[in-house]
């Protein structure tokens, strides 16, 4: 079963109980996941969590790049497959969250309709709004026309090499630029630039009537309204006026042969000759008539007056906050709803709307929902801060658990040890910079870089309102730039939420906090303008103010907000993170790599507000955005727990491929940084089964990535072809020819623990994410173990029909410490994922309403053990896991089980007192007469990890 939520119409929407997320793509169909779904159910998932499976761009793997949300993605199947997916589904008990994509389309190519009529028509576009365009920017020439940054060389070089094509298309009567897959659609008002010449008359007579039929349609095309004017009557005149003439031109070319020749003619005139520069020039005059201009695509790091997905330049942000362009990209989803095939949603980038709490309200509004209400289950890709708070005010059930994953793996990280590995770290690296300077300076970075016009965006409307002032007017517009940078640069969060419904407390301190920090860390002379700032974010600027000056005061501070969150990510996820290699599995979406280690008090906190706030939660520990998989992670975290025979095998290796690596551009390659991230990656990957050579293309491919995201030695900008040869030749002289290869030999015997301890680990952020409050998510695949790194790696298929074979192995099994011998440790984690799974759905509320109690535990080795105990109407689930196992063991590789424990016991209470069962043994455990305590040593005896039941939890499904 699971926890149901009705609504004022009496329609019920179910809260998952365990969640499944499916990658969908032209690889892995409707049809093959309604194959997979008895697997699902039988390993007790109650939702599968799709990847978008609306229309994206054709080949797309990730289904990000949508380019028409009317229709649900061809590659994927048909409405047919889907139905059968859907019913194949509900036969088995279980229903379908989608991810879907809000913020953005994909644009370019030939497949976007919206987009190519923006291209066509500018201003005057029925689509135009749609998008986030700004028609206004700083540079005068750009004034109601749109930069497409996409060609490949500079606009004059690939002119004159003839890459620039005009196309003519006879059945629809209309005309295109083409550049490779790119259509690029001439405004019907400037065909006539096409024709210089009349037609000829040995070709048509003066007097034929064809002849006056297609000069009366060039008059008509040329007659059209203009592009700027934007009136909803122009606009649909020009749209309808502009099709009939079309429509007369295909037909017309059907009736005479000549004219068609004569325009087929014309464009191989205007289309020039490579080599006769001056043959070119119409052509160029017709680009520069358009609504657009092409561009390299470097250029867009300046001009590029689009809103995009973060610096994607074929990814183009829409208008969300107009309601009409809301109800019409959710038009399919919500009829999908209404069937009663799609049972809930996650959101995607939800940072990158203009105003997410009222985006949300629309969202439950259309399914009954008001003020507080949540009817349908939703969950928001929402990347915390450790001192943020998700808003109650949205109208979500929690976020996708980027959070809770984040949080667990700081857990299990020994933070005692942070002294050692930061002096080892810097040691080996010399890099003494902190993880909060590098994120400042990767932050800069960006800002200069990828993302510069959208700060130019921000400086432009800053430097509009500036001299609404005469006290603001002498703030030079580079003085209101940088103050823009530095503020976002400090911003402790990605983002605020100011709306026209006020300014919250928590947004208030923010921009306090990050204004003072730029003031203070600015180099200018003028330090008022972070003052000026702060105001206007904040809208203190705006008192006493005109309403149209208050009007642009708050559209600043909401497009500011759409800035910071971009930064942010790529600044800190995509720059930083690669930047500071103290102790990998830290750098993770959601997590701080400055933050060494957490108590299990804040573990504790962390689920006692989540049970009070958001119960229904996701609690992810892997996903398709993590930078590691849950068992990578879960690995590498063992190195602190061992820091000494780290330090004492990193020197080795150090000395083993010194003559490894290469001198480029007068420095080592790889260089230390990115050295002591391979080793440290090669950690969370190896496995002796791994053959040779496919390891080899991961880890070089991986490294070209992280090195590129790095942004210092090669990037995606400006790749460095030598470096990234040398770091890949590097890898090869790494893991090539085993059998004599010294530091293959000294490597192997260093990850053996790491890996055994890496294990317990898994298992442990198993058993945590299933009893913990909030709903488990699972990444395909990751119920076994899964040693994969940032995407496209993550996205390798799932052997499911081996899955299902070792599910059907495990299921009768009652005891799993009979599985605790197996070397790669897969069937133990299944059995703990099966058997916990299978609690959670014999006994759906208790994990779903249940309180949740952190348990005292006492004696010798308590800092080494995590309990607690879910309630729900007199039943009790307890659990007990290990922590920090290698320290506890000081690295001998045996199982943290029995005496190992001396005197440590957790006290119950009245919580759960009497006769208990575990789940994953069949023990019967019972608990002391005088405080209803239990011995771990007696607990954990066979299995490394208990989860205790009441006798009166019930049983079955």
């Amino acid at each position: 079963m699971s926890a149901l939520v009705p609504t004022e119409q009496g329609v019920r929407f179910k809260i998952p109980r365990a969640t499944y997320r499916l990658q969908f793509n032209h690889q892995f169909t409707f049809n093959d996941a309604a194959r997979i779904v008895p697997y699902l159910a039988r390993l007790g998932i109650s939702h599968v969590y799709a990847s978008p499976i609306l229309k994206a761009r054709p080949g797309s793997m990730h289904g990000y790049d949508v380019v028409d949300h009317s229709q649900l993605n061809p590659e994927l199947g048909t409405r047919e497959d889907f139905d059968r997916f859907v019913q194949q589904l509900h036969e088995h008990g279980l229903g379908l969250i989608v991810d879907i994509v809000p913020n953005h389309l994909g644009v370019m190519g030939n497949d976007n309709i919206w987009w190519l009529d923006v291209l066509e028509n500018g201003p005057a576009a029925r689509f135009a709004y749609h998008f986030d365009i700004d028609w206004r920017p700083n540079r005068g020439s750009m004034r109601d026309r749109i930069l497409v940054p996409v060609l490949g060389d500079s606009y004059g070089v690939v002119l004159e090499r003839g890459e620039l094509q005009l196309e003519f298309d006879a059945t629809a009567g209309s005309f295109s630029v083409r550049y490779h897959d790119h259509r690029l659609p001439i405004d019907p008002r400037e065909y006539p630039r096409i024709f210089s010449q009349p037609i000829p008359e040995a070709l048509l007579s003066q007097d034929d009537a064809h002849r006056g039929d297609f000069e009366s349609l060039l008059t008509s095309f040329g007659n059209l309204p203009p592009r700027d004017d934007t009136s909803a009557d122009a606009v649909a005149v020009r749209y309808r006026d502009k099709e009939a003439h079309k429509r007369r031109l295909a037909r017309l070319i059907e009736r005479s042969p000549e004219v068609l020749s004569h325009i087929n003619e014309s464009v191989t005139t205007i289309n020039g000759t490579p080599g006769q520069t001056e043959t070119f020039d119409a052509l160029d005059a017709l680009l520069e008539a358009q609504a657009y201009r092409l561009s390299y695509w470097r250029v867009a790091v300046d001009e590029i007056n689009y809103r995009r997905f973060f610096d994607v330049n074929d990814l183009a942000a829409l208008r969300m906050n107009e309601r009409s362009v809301f109800d019409v990209t959710h038009q399919l989803i919500f009829e999908l709803i209404d069937a009663g095939s799609i049972d809930g949603l996650r959101i995607d980038h939800s940072d990158g709307l203009y105003d997410p709490e009222e985006y949300f309200l629309w969202l439950q509004q259309r399914f009954g929902g008001g003020p507080g209400q949540r009817p349908l289950y939703v969950v928001t890709e929402k990347i915390l801060a450790a001192h943020e708070r998700l808003p109650e005010s949205w109208l979500v059930h929690g976020t996708t658990g980027y959070d809770y994953a984040a949080l667990q793996t700081t857990w299990l990280v020994n933070g005692d040890e942070e002294s050692r590995m930061t002096r080892r770290y810097r040691a080996f690296t010399e890099n003494e910079a902190s993880f909060e300077t590098l994120a400042y300076e990767s932050k800069r970075l960006v800002m200069r870089s990828s993302l510069a016009a959208e700060v130019e965006v921000l400086a432009t409307q800053l430097d509009r309102i500036a001299h609404l002032d005469r006290h603001t007017a002498d703030f030079t517009r580079a003085a209101l730039r940088e103050a823009i940078r530095e503020v976002i640069a400090c911003f402790p969060v990605y983002r605020t939420y100011i709306s026209p419904r006020g300014v919250g407390d928590e947004d208030q301190r923010i921009v306090h906090w990050a204004t003072g920090l730029a003031r203070r860390r600015s180099a200018g002379a003028e330090v008022s303008v972070f003052d000026f700032l702060r105001d206007v974010l904040l809208g203190t600027a705006a008192n006493g103010r005109m309403p149209s000056h208050r009007q642009a005061m708050l559209e600043f501070a909401m497009k500011f907000q759409q800035v910071t969150a971009p930064v942010t990510a790529k600044g800190v996820e995509d720059t930083a993170f690669y930047r500071f290699n103290r102790l990998i599995c830290l750098n993770e979406v959601g997590g701080d790599p400055s933050r060494f280690g957490v108590s299990s008090t804040a573990l504790h906190q962390a689920n006692l507000e989540r049970a009070r706030l958001w119960p229904h939660s996701m609690l992810a520990t892997s996903t398709h955005d993590t930078k590691r998989s849950e068992d990578v992670r879960a690995r590498i975290a063992v190195l602190s727990e061992l820091p000494d025979l780290w330090k004492q095998h990193l020197s080795r290796w150090s000395q083993l491929n010194r003559n490894k690596r290469r001198q480029v551009d007068d420095a080592p390659a790889p260089d230390r940084e990115d050295e002591y991230l391979l080793y440290q990656t090669l950690a969370g990957l190896w496995s002796p089964e791994w053959q040779t050579e496919p390891l080899i293309e991961r880890l070089q491919a991986y490294m070209m990535k992280a090195g590129r995201e790095a942004k210092r030695s090669t990037s995606w900008i400006n790749p460095n072809a030598d470096y990234e040869a040398a770091v890949s030749d590097f890898i090869v002289q790494l893991l090539s020819n085993p059998e004599r290869n010294a530091f293959l030999r000294d490597f192997t015997s260093f990850v053996a623990p790491a890996a055994f301890f890496g294990r317990i680990n898994s298992l442990v952020t198993t058993a945590l994410k299933i009893t913990s409050p909030g709903v488990p998510d699972f990444y395909q695949g990751t119920e076994l173990p899964t040693f994969t790194l940032v995407d496209p790696d993550n996205r390798t298929p799932v052997d499911f029909a081996a899955a299902a074979e070792r599910l059907e192995s495990v299921s009768n099994v009652s005891d799993g410490s009979a599985l605790l011998d197996e070397a790669d440790g897969a069937r133990a984690k299944l059995y703990v994922t099966w058997k916990l799974l299978q609690l959670r759905a014999s006994d759906a509320a208790l994990f779903a309403l249940g309180s949740y109690q952190p348990l005292q535990v006492e004696g010798e080795k308590k800092e080494h053990v995590f309990a607690f105990v879910r309630t729900h109407e007199g039943r009790s689930c307890v659990v007990i896991v290990p922590r920090w196992s290698a320290r506890l063991l000081t690295g001998e590789m045996r199982l943290p089980l029995g005496e190992i424990w001396s005197d440590t016991r957790v006290v119950l209470g009245t919580a759960a007192a009497g006769e208990l069962r575990d789940v994953l043994t069949s023990k019967v455990v019972r608990t002391s007469d005088d405080d209803a305590a239990v011995r771990v040593a007696d607990v954990l005896s066979t299995f490394p990890l208990a989860v205790l039941t009441s006798a009166a939890a019930p049983h079955g499904t």
